[in-house]
């Protein structure tokens, strides 16, 4: 069964390669990487272009148009399904998300559809970060579950392995998001479909090299992108 690893990335020059070398070292059969980037000044892009002409199983998608989380998170997952991956993980560069989790993942995934990455339940943590961050993603992911019924602990972080089927299903050309808002615009849509969904623990840990891309705009946009997604919802715009 092929796996590819999708990594958005803008900015992650000190991060892209050691990542894509741990991915590896994890010793899964038939995985690859796609590197899904918005045409970074720091030039992250051409570290991924260099290592894929070394390596056959790392692939490089340079976004020059629409930059945004959520227009490569599109890109990035459509390209994965013309490659022929039977399983989809999506994460982020930065090191926050750790790549041995892919194979509780990996695991998990035999007796569902999608596996999600939680800080909150039990064996997950959120530590790394300061109280009042820690504070923010907790309100955040409680004010989605409840506005849109999905019964995720933590359905606002990107660290995914999805069955193919289940993002065939979901039409992501038909996506809106164009940020990071785009995490719970698919979570939301794959309940709505009645996919099963798990999840398992991780441990986040925040950046060590670069800034984070997350700001207050980002998290506004998140949770504005709740009221639009129930507002559609009712209107029969989304079933």
């Amino acid at each position: 069964m092929k796996t590819i690893v999708m990594i958005p990335t803008y900015n992650e020059r000190e991060n892209i390669e050691p990542l894509i070398k741990d991915i590896f070292n994890l010793g899964i059969e038939d995985i690859s990487v796609l590197v899904v980037d918005d045409n970074s000044p720091d030039g992250t892009w051409e570290i991924a272009e260099r290592i894929s002409r070394e390596d056959p199983r790392v692939y490089l998608l340079r976004r020059m148009k629409k930059r945004g989380r959520g227009y490569a998170g599109v890109d990035g997952l459509m390209y994965c399904i013309r490659e022929g991956a039977d399983y989809i993980a999506e994460m982020d560069g930065d090191f926050s998300h750790d790549p041995r989790y892919i194979k509780d993942m990996l695991r998990e995934i035999e007796s569902c559809d999608v596996v999600t990455a939680s800080r909150f339940i039990k064996g997950g943590s959120d530590s790394d970060r300061g109280p009042f961050r820690n504070l923010v993603s907790r309100f955040a992911s409680i004010y989605a579950r409840v506005l849109l019924g999905v019964d995720v602990k933590d359905p606002s972080l990107g660290f995914r392995l999805f069955r193919r089927k289940v993002l065939e299903a979901i039409d992501l050309e038909e996506i809106i998001s164009i940020g990071p808002s785009i995490v719970l615009e698919m979570l939301y849509k794959i309940n709505l479909k009645g996919f099963k969904i798990k999840e398992v623990p991780v441990r986040f840990v925040d950046r060590k090299h670069g800034s984070t891309k997350l700001d207050f705009l980002a998290l506004l946009e998140t949770l504005l992108m709740v009221l639009r997604l129930r507002k559609m919802r009712k209107q029969g715009r989304i079933t």
